[in-house]
């Protein structure tokens, strides 16, 4: 125990390191970059990327994967887009509306792994993915809805509202998720369960863990987090657009995870590591902003973090296996 302490404590070290070397590069190489309005630009941006974090972060745990959940949040705040246009204003509806749709479809990504017996998650979600996108087509008729001017503008606060002279409520909203989120990993028997089912699944079924019901879990929470997700994003943009669901959002997630110390073999991961790791997103994305980068070189680096950050991973396993 001691040993995988000391070990996380060394991957937060250097992921901290990273991310301000990250920022005094991009400090010196723009002089807006250390503006206040863009340091809380920053935080308005990790907020969505860290709530579709989190439910990423625990499928890739159980060894899974969810590439469902930036349509699941587009999905969402078009099903909120389509009540508006119905005549249904009412924030707290609508707020709610979007946090079942995003359940039921992490319901329907865990019973098809865990009940239908799909191979891998990988397939499930991809095919939920390009489902809820021509779903959110559909009920939008491929237009964009405003939330402004409607009588449904308290769902835009979430994703808009600030305090303390522009901090985002947003944010605030994330710390408090990971605080819960980093108690239920860590000190509860849950939370040993899902790191279980993620390290060894014939294990945690021979110790009585109902295994398909700690994945389904999971998978609840991964599009319950994205469904929170899609809110903010309402706040964000100011409306809704079935486009975004094909938008690259679940890669930014499995970017923040696997640099944050999580692994595709699964059994690890933590929430703050996560955090960190959607902190390094961010701040990329912002100053590719900054610096004008062209949207192909963007795609290029990220492509490019992404493959190495799997790298780090796999690389660390082997080291972990010979040291064995």
């Amino acid at each position: 125990m001691q040993k995988s302490k000391l070990g996380n404590l060394s991957n937060y070290i250097g992921t901290f390191a990273a991310l301000i070397i990250l920022c005094i590069a991009l400090a010196l190489a723009s002089p807006n970059f250390l503006d206040k309005a863009n340091l809380m630009s920053i935080l308005k941006q990790t907020s969505f990327n860290a709530l579709l974090s989190t439910g990423m972060l625990l499928t890739l745990i159980t060894a899974g994967i969810d590439l469902s959940v930036g349509a699941t949040a587009t999905f969402g705040a078009c099903v909120a887009g389509a009540m508006v246009k119905m005549g249904i204003t009412n924030p707290v509806f609508l707020f709610l509306a979007v946090l079942v749709v995003g359940g039921v479809v992490g319901l329907i990504n865990g019973l098809l792994l865990t009940r239908l017996h799909l191979p891998h998650p990988f397939v499930s979600t991809l095919g939920m993915k390009n489902v809820l996108w021509g779903a959110a087509l559909i009920i939008t008729s491929s237009q964009m809805i405003s939330f402004s001017n409607t009588g449904a503008e308290g769902i835009m606060v979430l994703g808009s509202a600030t305090i303390l002279g522009g901090f985002p409520i947003s944010f605030v909203v994330v710390i408090l998720i990971y605080i819960l989120m980093h108690i239920l990993l860590t000190k509860t028997a849950l939370g040993r369960s899902i790191y279980c089912a993620g390290g060894n699944m014939e294990a945690t079924r021979l110790s009585g863990i109902n295994a398909d019901n700690v994945l389904t879990f999971c998978y609840v929470l991964s599009g319950f987090m994205a469904g929170f997700a899609g809110i903010v994003s309402i706040g964000r943009s100011g409306i809704s657009n079935g486009a975004n669901a094909i938008q690259p959002y679940d890669t930014d997630a499995i970017a923040a995870c696997i640099i944050g110390g999580a692994s595709f073999m699964g059994g690890k991961g933590t929430m703050v590591g996560t955090m960190l790791g959607a902190l390094i997103i961010a701040v990329l994305r912002n100053g590719f902003t900054l610096l004008s980068v062209p949207s192909a070189w963007q795609n290029l680096v990220l492509g490019l973090v992404i493959i190495g950050a799997v790298l780090l991973d796999v690389t660390r396993e082997r080291m972990q296996k010979k040291k064995k």
